[in-house]
This record gives C-alpha cells, sequence and structure tokens, in this order.
C-alpha cells in the first residue's frame, strides 16, 4: 500500500489559522472567527451536544466493544475492522503496553465505546443502499461511551464522528469531551464521481480516496470507468475491449480482482460503488476493440476512416449491449449502473447513409434526437433484464425517451438558473435526480472556491415539497483531463468536502466563517491521516504533510 493509506496517528485536531482576521474576510460583514461550538466536526452533525467536560483517553486501556444486545457482535468482519482503523486514527501505530494486565482507569478516564446495532438485521455481511438507514445516536461520558445505529452503515459513521471528537493537549494526552449526538443525512446519495479513462487513476489512488470519502461521509464512488481515450475495465465477456481500448493492455486496466478489491474496500466504508458504461456517445475506445460497434462517417458518397457514436441500425450492437450488461450485473452488486446518455455528436450518423435509410424508414425524419431515443430504449429494456435500475445523464430526459418511474435523472448542465430550472423540470415529471452542476471540482480558480460549492444546494429551485423530495442528493465530478494520480487527491480535497457538508448536515447549517474555522481543522485532521489535501488559506498544521 501506498503510504497515503497509512493511518498516521490523529493527534491534535486544531489547525491554527495565523492572521486570519486581518487578511481574509468571507463576507465583508461577518469577521472570521476563531472557534466553533461544534468543535472541528465535519460534516456537521444534525444535533450536537458538546460540554467541557473532558475525559482522557489513553490508548492502552481503550476498547472499541460490542454491546452486549447488539445484533452484530464478533462475527461482524466489517465492524472489527472498522475498529482496529479507527483505533489506528485516533492512536496511531503506537503499542497497546499493558492490554494484558488489570489496570484501574483514572477518575476522569474514558476506557470504551459500546457499539450497538439495535435491529435485528445489522446488514453486516450485505452492500449499503440507497434506501441504507445511515442514522446513528453517540453517547460520551464516563465510565463508557455508547453509539447505537439501526444498522452498521449509522455505525460506521458514527465512528468517524467519534474519532473527530477526539483532541490533544501540549504534552500529547488525548481527550474527549463529554457529548451527545443525533445524527443522520440529509441526503440518500451523496457521491464523488472519478473518471478513470481520460487518466488511469492506479487502484492505490482510488482506495485512498475511498478512505477519505468515509472521512467525509459520502456514500457512493460513481466510477466513470470508460470514456473516449481508453477503455481500462477488463472485460471477461470482451476481453479485446481492454486489449485494443486501454493505453497499455498490462499496466493500464482493472483485472476482475481489482475491481473486486474495490468495491469490497468501499462495502468495509459504507460505501456503494456504481459503475458509469457510457454510450452511445463517448465510446470511440470501445471501437477500437468490438468490431461494427461504431458508426463509420462518411465524407461525401466515401468513408472518411473515422467513427462516430455507437451504430444504433445493428442487431449486433444490442446483442453486444445485452452480454455486456449481463456482465456488469453480476461484478458490480450495486443496484444501480450509470448508463450515461450525454453529449451525442449526430453530425456522423447525419453523414452515413446507411443511418439516412433507416431515419427514413422508421419516420424520424431529420430529427437525430429520435434516433438517439430508439438506442437508449433499447439500451434500456436490456439493463431491466438484468434487474438493474438505472442513472442516466439529463440528455436522455430533455430529448424524451421513455423511461422507467424508477430512472435517476443526473443534471450536470448549465447555469445556476438553467440547472434549477431543470430540476424544477425532472421533479415535476415526477422523476427522481440528483445535482452534480456546482460541484464539477474539476473547475479550479484561485482562492477559496469551495465556498461556492457550500453554498449551492440541491432544492433550491422553484417547486412543490413533493418536487424536492424526489431530490435524492447529488455528486461531485472530478473529470480527468488534467487530473491524474499526481493531483488528484489535493484537487479534490478539501474542496469535496463542502458538498459533503451540504449533502449532509441539515439544511440551514449555512454559516460560512464556522464552516470555514471547521474546515481548516478537518483538513489539517486529514493531512494528520495522510492525506494531501490543500489548504484554505494562510495557516499550519501541527502535523504537516510528509509526502509519500
Amino acid at each position: 500500500m501506498s503510504a497515503i493509506l497509512k493511518l498516521a496517528a490523529l493527534g491534535l485536531l486544531l489547525c491554527v489559522c495565523s492572521g486570519l482576521q486581518d487578511n481574509l474576510l468571507l463576507e465583508e460583514d461577518q469577521p472570521v472567527v476563531q472557534a466553533s461550538e461544534s468543535g472541528s466536526l465535519w460534516p456537521l452533525p444534525q444535533k450536537v451536544q458538546i460540554s467541557q467536560v473532558p475525559l482522557k483517553l489513553i490508548g492502552s486501556s481503550f476498547r472499541f466493544v460490542d454491546a452486549k444486545d447488539s445484533s452484530a457482535g464478533a462475527s461482524c468482519s466489517l465492524l472489527q475492522d472498522a475498529y482496529r482503523r479507527y483505533y489506528e486514527y485516533m492512536f496511531g501505530s503506537s503499542k497497546r503496553q499493558g492490554q494484558g494486565r488489570s489496570r484501574r482507569p483514572g477518575r476522569s478516564e474514558l476506557t470504551e465505546l459500546q457499539v450497538w446495532i439495535t435491529s435485528t438485521d445489522s446488514d453486516c455481511d450485505g452492500y449499503p443502499s440507497v434506501t441504507s438507514d445511515e442514522s446513528y445516536e453517540l453517547s460520551v461520558d464516563q465510565p463508557f461511551a455508547i453509539l447505537k445505529a439501526p444498522t452498521v452503515w449509522g455505525a460506521l459513521h458514527g465512528l468517524e464522528t467519534f474519532s473527530q471528537l477526539l483532541y490533544e493537549d501540549e504534552s500529547g494526552a488525548k481527550s474527549i469531551n463529554s457529548t451527545a449526538i443525533s445524527d443522520f443525512p440529509r441526503f440518500a446519495h451523496r457521491g464523488i464521481l472519478l473518471d478513470s479513462s481520460r487518466h488511469f487513476l492506479p487502484v492505490k489512488v482510488i482506495l485512498a480516496n475511498l478512505e477519505t470519502m468515509a472521512m467525509n461521509k459520502f456514500n457512493v464512488f460513481h466510477w466513470h470507468i470508460v470514456d473516449d481515450p481508453s477503455f481500462p475495465y477488463l472485460s471477461r465477456t470482451f476481453p479485446q475491449l481492454s486489449q485494443q481500448g486501454a493505453y497499455h493492455p498490462y499496466t493500464h486496466v482493472y483485472t476482475p480482482a481489482d475491481v473486486k478489491m474495490v468495491i469490497e474496500f468501499a462495502r468495509l466504508r459504507g460505501i456503494r460503488v456504481i459503475p458509469e458504461f457510457d454510450t452511445p456517445g463517448h465510446t470511440q475506445s470501445w471501437g477500437k476493440g468490438q468490431a461494427d460497434l461504431l458508426t463509420p462517417c462518411y465524407s461525401g458518397s466515401k468513408p472518411s476512416g473515422s467513427f462516430g457514436p455507437v451504430n444504433p441500425i445493428l442487431n449486433t450492437t444490442y446483442d453486444f449491449m445485452k452480454q455486456f450488461f449481463t456482465e456488469i450485473s453480476s461484478v458490480f452488486p450495486d443496484a444501480y449502473v450509470h448508463l450515461g446518455g450525454d453529449e451525442v455528436d449526430f453530425s456522423c450518423w447525419k453523414s452515413n447513409p446507411d443511418i439516412t435509410k433507416f431515419m427514413n424508414q422508421q419516420g424520424f425524419g431529420q430529427d437525430y434526437r429520435k434516433l438517439e431515443s430508439f438506442y437508449i430504449q433499447k439500451l434500456l429494456d436490456i439493463v431491466t433484464t438484468t434487474k438493474k435500475g438505472y442513472m442516466i445523464w439529463q440528455e436522455v430526459f430533455d430529448n424524451g425517451v421513455k423511461l422507467k418511474p424508477d430512472t435517476l435523472i443526473h443534471v450536470w448542465k448549465g447555469t445556476q438558473q438553467q440547472y434549477q430550472e431543470e430540476m424544477a423540470h425532472v421533479t415535476s415529471s415526477g422523476y427522481q435526480t440528483l445535482l452534480s452542476t456546482p460541484w464539477y471540482l474539476n473547475r479550479i480558480s484561485y482562492g477559496q472556491d469551495w465556498s461556492a460549492a457550500y453554498k449551492a444546494d440541491p432544492q433550491d429551485f422553484n417547486g412543490t415539497e413533493a418536487q424536492k423530495k424526489l431530490v435524492i442528493g447529488g455528486e461531485a465530478c472530478l473529470w480527468g483531463e488534467y487530473v491524474d494520480a499526481t493531483n488528484l487527491t489535493p484537487r479534490l480535497w478539501p474542496r469535496a468536502s463542502a458538498v459533503a457538508e451540504r449533502l449532509w448536515s441539515a439544511k440551514n447549517v449555512t454559516d460560512i466563517n464556522d464552516a470555514f474555522n471547521r474546515l481548516s481543522m478537518h483538513r489539517c485532521r486529514m493531512v494528520e491521516r495522510g492525506i494531501p489535501a490543500e489548504p484554505l488559506f494562510s495557516s499550519y498544521c501541527r502535523r504537516e504533510y510528509r509526502g509519500i
């Protein structure tokens, strides 16, 4: 594993930010404050009360334990793995000295966190889903703390919150204040999109960002795994797709073992993995390994030698798609697959005489959106037979394709006014939706652009309460034209953290100055855990990033 995945000691949570009041005003009439009533918790819980009563934590005597009545005990490997992970976060690599000796705890010492899974179905061996209960309650008091959650997914979030409550004094002694928290996410779908086609992302980089996603309570990894530039997914059914379409058939592919590792690593952190295989556009790499899949473009009356989108008029196209998505449905356990459908260039279709003839036979005239709809509808029917639900980019909806009632529409285009109008249109038609437009984090600018992401809200559009309930969340997207393993993590974090709080915390959590201070502390926490998250402003962390 890369050092980026090694869990550093949590240590001091505070990032001491120098000269902030003199140099930075996030809002003209609101000076930056240096303390938050909620400490450094990120994202902010729904309800939190932190007292001034400190309790000591000593690594040699502290334990995570399963509560007596918990439905998930020692046999739940997911929780046991989480206990080890969070012990490492909190106490580092220090030896658990004195574990075998009887030791009387001090009067103000916290010796254990009891984890109580309250439902009969803990979900320990399952996969998280869009309907998973992620709520938890955390009570920290002497002589022990109690974490209650209906499922293991809520317990994982509670463990993260518990670890964030820990702080350290100048001598290195660790403490946690008496605390009461009741928490749950505002939205069920809180995602990060990573693009592994434009630049190949090594598995260790993906795993490191899954770890960071869990720190920020994201629960969906949208894996935009293939696109025009390369096809790194190694298909068992069609191995020639990556042999011919990947940047390199051995070094720049995701093997079945790699994919399985990513899915399991994510599951252990309560994260769903939703793959995207975008068609009929964005498929140039597909055509390198699958003959006759793409449409031949014409220059005048002769083929030009170039190819356009998937050829929608051949039966072989749909035979291929059926076999391919049957494989995808078995490899990826999530209930959804993202089918793309965006940015289809019609110029090649228009140039092809066979396409023109087919258009006339179907009565489509010159409306190539109807041809696109013809293809998409057949693809949706194929995916439906695999028992998967599907997500699609907004163009599919905009072009009038017939969709199942449970289709998830992904909004990504336009200005603020345009995407708000699109959200209103989608939800007024009865479809669930999620938003990405204001959270394209591949777009960068000098200064604190995290604040714009923080202020965007997926329910800010003109619509009824029933419409707004159809908004299930959103995703921060990091497209890969200018991003690879060298710069992905610092470009993504802590900017994505702003999206995480918007999607988790209550709607009225909007104080930008309080957010700045908590996010500065949280950024240092990520740095201390070995994550090269970029700084928000002039500042320092007590434990700086030491590199790979």
